[in-house]
């Protein structure tokens, strides 16, 4: 049975919860970030099916992709009129364009005469001609001209305007569906859509993008993401200064789940090591200084005596140089931040491919595409940063593309060394997550109740569209 309700203590690491993390904060914390909700999805296996099945995939292009709300954009990549951004997707094209009212339409990026794709790339737009014959239509989607227009009487009076997906803007992505009749995106989406509200992120601009082929399926990648539990083994270096087994796992509608990671405190699986051995190893990590530990302050920012053994210590010395930090370099009053805010690890996932972190630090957002076959994918990873107090937003940073055969570390100088590596022990593990797939006996999947529980909740999700149980229409 499928019913909100209170996760027992029972399903945790032993040891000190995120919630309890969040009753040790020195300045208190949004509600939302205390609710903890489960949906009880019961422990039966998962077929592998839906990771290699060509069957499936096709299943997915016609069920799911056009009836769920997608980020096709942020508003920064294409700020002024004209700006487009071409949005390829489950072997469709979009092309997004910047009106001159400041509102975007979602064109079906193909000539109506023979089809071709109207751009390739994208970017600023005087008009849409077709490179093929000619055709050509206004920035709005209305029909200018057609070449030997003599030749094509029988199309007079006919409404040749671009088809349109509908588009809505929120916090500054560009959502498109192409199913008219959904809910709007906020309703589509739940109460987590009031929780990027506290952090402007409608201001904020991409400053790091980058985009990667992953020989796996987009949904093994996607949950590869989707718990933390896999850093004792995949991540060892972090488990210093990240709560790995401490996360919270929340499961709320059909459409969000988040899991909530805590920066600043050492793993469960850690023994024997103090605060001190944290603010080391991050400030290692980091390679930075602002959280060495000669910098110990309290809560307003006078020197005090630091406890080496109080677990929740180094939190709040990190947290208090992020807030100085973050105030000097963009300009806001960060001092009723709550540490969670500012160090923790939000992963927020809108179903189906979409996860954009909340919180005042620069965010991650990632989004995964489908391949053209169920073995791979492509992933796109940006960093949201704030925009300086009293300037434009600046436009978002150019696509990075990683070259098929080079690893994140290709990109060292834009993600920066310490990120590309992680993102690079992932990807050492998703070929053969798909390879071994296709190698079980039995093609089934056994999961952990609490900690892989984002990843049966999105695969009931998705199962549900698979099954025409979804989408719910307005």
């Amino acid at each position: 049975m499928n019913e909100i309700k209170d996760i027992a203590r029972g399903d945790r690491c032993p040891g000190i919860s995120y919630t309890d993390m969040l009753n040790g904060d020195t300045r208190r914390p949004p509600d939302y970030l205390f609710e903890e909700t489960t949906i009880e999805m019961g422990d039966e296996p998962l077929s592998v099916a839906p990771y290699i099945s060509e069957e499936f995939a096709r299943l997915e292009r016609e069920k799911m992709w056009p009836n769920v709300w997608l980020f096709a954009a942020r508003e920064d990549e294409m700020p002024d009129p004209g700006d487009s951004v071409v949005f390829d997707i489950a072997g469709k094209s979009f092309l997004l364009l910047r009106q001159k009212d400041g509102s975007v339409k979602a064109f079906y990026n193909a000539c109506l005469h023979r089809g071709r794709k109207l751009r390739t790339e994208s970017g600023n737009s005087v008009q849409l001609r077709c490179p093929f014959h000619g055709f050509t239509w206004r920035n709005d989607g209305s029909l200018k001209e057609i070449p030997c227009s003599w030749d094509f009487k029988h199309l007079e009076g006919k409404d040749l305007s671009l088809p349109e997906a509908r588009v809505e803007l929120w916090q500054g992505f560009v959502m498109i569906t192409e199913n008219h009749d959904l809910p709007d995106f906020k309703t589509w989406l739940g109460p987590a859509a009031s929780h990027y509200e506290r952090y402007d992120f409608e201001n904020r601009y991409t400053g790091m993008w980058v985009h990667k082929r992953i020989p796996a399926n987009w949904k093994a990648t996607a949950e590869a993401f989707m718990e933390a539990w896999h850093s004792i083994t995949t991540h060892p270096q972090l488990l210093a200064f990240l709560g790995d087994a401490n996360t919270r796992y929340d499961l709320i509608g059909d459409h969000f789940n988040r899991a909530i990671t805590p920066s600043g405190v050492l793993s469960p699986h850690i023994k024997g090591k103090n605060s001190d051995y944290v603010l080391e190893k991050m400030n290692e990590f980091s390679g930075g200084s602002d959280a060495s530990t000669n910098r110990r302050f309290n809560a307003s920012g006078t020197t005090e005596e630091y406890v080496a053994d109080d677990p929740l210590g180094a939190r709040k010395i990190l947290a208090d140089a992020g807030r100085k930090g973050f105030a000097e370099q963009y300009g806001y009053d960060y001092s009723d931040a709550s540490d969670t805010e500012i160090l923790d690890n939000f992963t927020y996932n809108i179903f189906p491919n979409f996860s954009p972190w909340i919180g005042f630090l620069p965010t991650l957002v990632y989004r995964w595409l489908p391949g053209d076959t169920p073995d791979w994918c492509t992933m796109e990873i940006r960093l949201l940063f704030p925009t300086p107090k009293g300037e434009p937003r600046p436009r978002s940073v150019a696509m990075t593309r990683i070259p098929d055969d080079e690893p994140f570390a290709w990109a060292t100088d834009v993600m920066g060394a310490g990120l590309a590596n992680v993102f690079d022990q992932d990807m050492a593990n998703l070929p053969y997550v798909q390879e071994g797939m296709k190698a079980m006996k039995e093609g089934m999947m056994e999961l952990g109740h609490y900690q892989d529980s984002r990843v049966r909740h999105f695969q009931t999700t998705l199962k549900k569209y698979i099954d025409g149980e979804l989408p719910a229409t307005k």
